[in-house]
C-alpha cells in the first residue's frame, strides 16, 4: 500500500508502524503470491512468548526480506497470516506486501458469531463458509442455535425421536433438516481447523415447541398472547398448535412442564450427550422469552438446566434473562437487548457477574446482523430500534452497554444472526456482510474513539477490502455508507488477477 493510504485492516491492530521497501513475492495470482509468501515466513511460535502477547496475539514485521512473526501459539500465528493476506495487494510491479510492523492482543476473549439454525436450517457447507470467514476477521467462537419452536436439528442417539419428529420444518416452506452426529462433527472439526470453538445451545425453558412433537408429556399448553397473535396477524404461519409443526414467526408461546415426570432425566441425557459431542468449554442452554413460564417454575427449570450444564464439566451459557433465576455460580451470561438497556435488562445481566460469571455482549439495535440495513432491505426485521445501518453497527463501546459492569466483567462479543428471514447462502452474507466487521473490530481492538476505532478509519478500511471479498466470492451489501474500492491494489490502474 503507497505511503498515505488506509490499510485495508479489520480488525485493526493494537501497533502498526508503517515504513520500508515492501516485500514482492514474484508474479502469479493473488492466490500462488499468498501461499509464496506464507511459505517462506519466518514463523516462531513458542510458549515463552505468552507473557507478551497472551494465546492469541503475534508480533509481525514484513520488510523486503520478507514475512517474519512471532507468537506464543498457533492461535495467534493464524492471525498473524490472516493480517498477511489482508494486506498483500500489488502495483504496477507485481504483487507486494507493504513493509510494516504490527503488534496484536486481542481485547476481548470471546469473538463470536452466532447461526440461527434451528428456524430455518442451513446445510453443513454453508456454516464451513461462515467458520472460515469468520476465522478471517479473527473472530474465535461459533455459537449454533439448534432448537426452537420452529426445529430440533441435531440427531442425538439417546433421543433420535427429537430430530426424527421436529426437524421437518421451519419458518416458511423447505426449511427444514438437521445434522447427523457426523455433520456436527464435522462442523466442529473444520471450526477447530481454523481455531474457532463450537457452541451449542439447546433452548428451554421456552422455545420448545419442537420438543412436544416427540415429548408431549412434557411440553406445556401454548400460550396464545396478544403479542403471539399480533405476530401471526403481521406474518403469518398460522397459530402454535399442539402435536403440529410450527412454521410461524411468534416467540414466548411455548415452554417445558416443570412438574412433568421425567424431565429431569431427559434433559441430563440430552445435555449430556451434546457435551459429549462438544470439544469446546462452553454450553449454552437458552434461557430467553419464556413468557408462557410463570417464575417459579422458570427458575425451577432454568437453576436446574444450569447445574446439569455444570456437572458435564462445561461452563453454562445462558440469554441474561436468566440471571432472574439461581443459576450455578460462574454461568455466563448473554445480553441481547440494546446498547441502552431497557428498564429491567441491565439489572438481570449483572446478575451473572455477581455470581461469579461474566457477560457476553450481543446488543441487538447494533450487532444482531438479521435486522434490516434500511427500510427497503428485502430481508429482515426492525424490531431492534429499527433498520441497523453499517455506522450504527459499528458505534458502539461494550464497556459502556451494561451500567455497573466493568470491562473485567466482560467476556466478549459476539454478533448474532436469527434466520426467520433468511434461507439460502446469498441472503445470509448478504446481512451478514459487512456488518460482521464491526463485531470483529468491537472484539478485538481498542475502545470506540480510541485510535484504532473510529468510523471514518473503519469504513475506509472495509471499503479497502472489498475486491479481497470478491475474490473470495462473498456476497456483501454495497452499503452506500462506505466508498467501496473496485481493485486491490496499491496503485488504482492496477489489479491482481
Amino acid at each position: 500500500m503507497l505511503p498515505g493510504m488506509t490499510l485495508p485492516l479489520v480488525p485493526w491492530p493494537s501497533s502498526v508502524v508503517e515504513g520500508g521497501r515492501p516485500h514482492r513475492p514474484g508474479p502469479g495470482t493473488r492466490a500462488e503470491a499468498l501461499a509464496r509468501v506464507l511459505s517462506d515466513a519466518v514463523r516462531i511460535v513458542s510458549p515463552g512468548l505468552a507473557g507478551e502477547l497472551g494465546e492469541e496475539g503475534y508480533a509481525l514485521r514484513v520488510d523486503a526480506g520478507g514475512v517474519h512473526l512471532r507468537a506464543a501459539a498457533e492461535a495467534g500465528a493464524f492471525y498473524a497470516e490472516r493480517t498477511v493476506a489482508q494486506l498483500l495487494t500489488a502495483d504496477a510491479d507485481g504483487p507486494l506486501v507493504p513493509a510494516v510492523e504490527v503488534r496484536d492482543v486481542p481485547r476481548f476473549r470471546h469473538r463470536g458469531v452466532m447461526l440461527d439454525v434451528a428456524r430455518r436450517f442451513h446445510p453443513v457447507e454453508t456454516v464451513e463458509a461462515l467458520i472460515e470467514r469468520a476465522a478471517d476477521l479473527k473472530l474465535n467462537a461459533l455459537h449454533l442455535h439448534l432448537t426452537d419452536d420452529q426445529g430440533w436439528r441435531l440427531e442425538l442417539d439417546s433421543h433420535p425421536e427429537l430430530a426424527e419428529r421436529g426437524s421437518s420444518t421451519g419458518v416458511g416452506s423447505g426449511t427444514g433438516g438437521r445434522y447427523s452426529r457426523g455433520d456436527f462433527a464435522r462442523i466442529v472439526a473444520h471450526a477447530a481447523a481454523h481455531h474457532m470453538t463450537v457452541i451449542p445451545e439447546f433452548d428451554l425453558p421456552g422455545h420448545t415447541h419442537a420438543i412436544g412433537l416427540s415429548h408431549p408429556e412434557l411440553a406445556a399448553a401454548p400460550v396464545l398472547s396478544e403479542h403471539v397473535l399480533e405476530v401471526v396477524r403481521e406474518h403469518g404461519g398460522g397459530e402454535p398448535t399442539p402435536g403440529e409443526p410450527y412454521t410461524g414467526m411468534a416467540v414466548g408461546f411455548s415452554s417445558l412442564r416443570a412438574d412433568a415426570p421425567g424431565l429431569e432425566t431427559f434433559l441430563r441425557e440430552v445435555i449430556g450427550e451434546i457435551a459429549e459431542l462438544t470439544p469446546g468449554p462452553l454450553l449454552h442452554f437458552g434461557g430467553d422469552e419464556a413468557l408462557g413460564t410463570s417464575r417459579a417454575d422458570y427458575a425451577r427449570m432454568v437453576g436446574l438446566a444450569s447445574r446439569i450444564v455444570a456437572e458435564t464439566g462445561k461452563t453454562p451459557v445462558a440469554w441474561h434473562e436468566a440471571g432472574a433465576a439461581d443459576t450455578a455460580r460462574g454461568t455466563i451470561g448473554q445480553y441481547w437487548n440494546f446498547v441502552v438497556p431497557e428498564p429491567g435488562h441491565a439489572e438481570r445481566a449483572r446478575a451473572f457477574v455477581e455470581r461469579g460469571g461474566r457477560l457476553i455482549l450481543s446488543p441487538a439495535d447494533a450487532i444482531y446482523l438479521d435486522m434490516k440495513y434500511d427500510a427497503e432491505s428485502p430481508a429482515g426485521l426492525v424490531w431492534a430500534n429499527g433498520p441497523t445501518s453499517v455506522r450504527r453497527s459499528y458505534e458502539w463501546e461494550p464497556a459502556a452497554v451494561v451500567p455497573g459492569v466493568a470491562e473485567g466483567g466482560l467476556l466478549g462479543v459476539e454478533a448474532a444472526i436469527w434466520t426467520e428471514t433468511i434461507g439460502g447462502s446469498e441472503t445470509l452474507e448478504r446481512m451478514v456482510f459487512p456488518r460482521i466487521a464491526s463485531a470483529s473490530e468491537a472484539a478485538w481492538s481498542g475502545p470506540l474513539g480510541s485510535e484504532q476505532r473510529t468510523w471514518q478509519e473503519f469504513r475506509a478500511r472495509v471499503a479497502a477490502m472489498a475486491p479481497a471479498w470478491r475474490e473470495q466470492g462473498i456476497r456483501f451489501f454495497r452499503s452506500p455508507e462506505i466508498p467501496w474500492a473496485e481493485k486491490r491494489t496499491a496503485d488504482p490502474g492496477i489489479s491482481v488477477e
